[in-house]
């Protein structure tokens, strides 16, 4: 199965000089790839909602990548990225290790993502990712503002997105999704309401060295208030989401 969605994928390249460019701008191909893999039916459910094929466009996944899933959660993402890379790609699915003491789940997601022929799982505390050198592309769902959670040290954003920059090879990617505040909430909210303002987000990455390459709206939903907890029933699986791509510079 994992050699045909190599073959779908790689159908939506385009010959570039000395070799092959991707065509992020091609969710339809991405669509196609999940459509035919054998992913659970229960993320397959979900790729509607979360716009998974225009995702891996935006972040111009490729197969043969070797890929960084950041606090992969459930691992929704880290099965999206072991199907689409194939064979000869690589996915490193990282839950921290204050998530796994903190709830069992996360170790069980980490262990079923580890025993995937093309995902390696590492866990180690929060400030210190342990990526490996020389990957194409660091991904975050939902994440991000986590870093800004009261029990971690202030310097813990600072610490993970300096450890993202030594990660990736120049030219590397670095996309981050996440929950959006209002502007100017502050960076409490992380911790109070599980969002982050946009601009902190852009602030924070941009002073580790990565430049802003693009941003999308696609998860963007207007009739979220932006000042509710996402866990709150009024809004949870519906909340205005921002998605940001930081380059590091070749």
């Amino acid at each position: 199965m994992r050699r045909s969605l190599i073959l779908a994928v790689s159908a939506a390249v385009v010959i570039a000089a000395g070799g092959f460019a991707p065509a992020p701008q091609d969710a339809g191909a991405y669509a196609a790839v999940l459509a035919g893999s054998d992913r659970p039916e229960a993320d397959t459910a979900r790729d509607a909602a979360r716009k998974t094929a225009e995702t891996l466009a935006f972040a111009e996944v490729s197969p043969g990548e070797t890929i960084g899933d950041m606090i992969i959660g459930g691992g929704y993402f880290t099965r999206v990225f072991a199907s689409v890379v194939g064979d000869e790609g690589q996915v490193i699915a990282w839950q921290p290790a204050e998530f796994i003491a903190f709830q069992a789940s996360y170790g069980e997601a980490l262990a079923a993502a580890d025993a995937l022929d093309n995902v390696t799982g590492i866990r180690s505390p929060i400030g210190a990712p342990e990526f490996p050198a020389g990957m194409d592309l660091i991904f975050t769902a939902q994440n991000y503002h986590d870093l800004h959670l009261q029990p971690f040290p202030e310097d813990t954003a600072a610490k993970v997105n300096a450890a993202v920059f030594a990660a990736l090879k120049p030219g590397g990617l670095y996309v981050i999704i996440d929950h959006a505040a209002t502007a100017g909430a502050g960076i409490g909210v992380a911790n109070t309401l599980h969002r982050i303002d946009i601009a902190d987000v852009k602030r924070e990455v941009e002073a580790a060295g990565f430049v802003l390459d693009g941003e999308s709206g696609i998860l963007l939903n207007a009739e979220d208030p932006l000042t509710a907890n996402v866990f709150d029933p009024s809004i949870r699986g519906r909340t205005s989401q921002f998605m940001l791509r930081f380059r590091k510079p070749a």
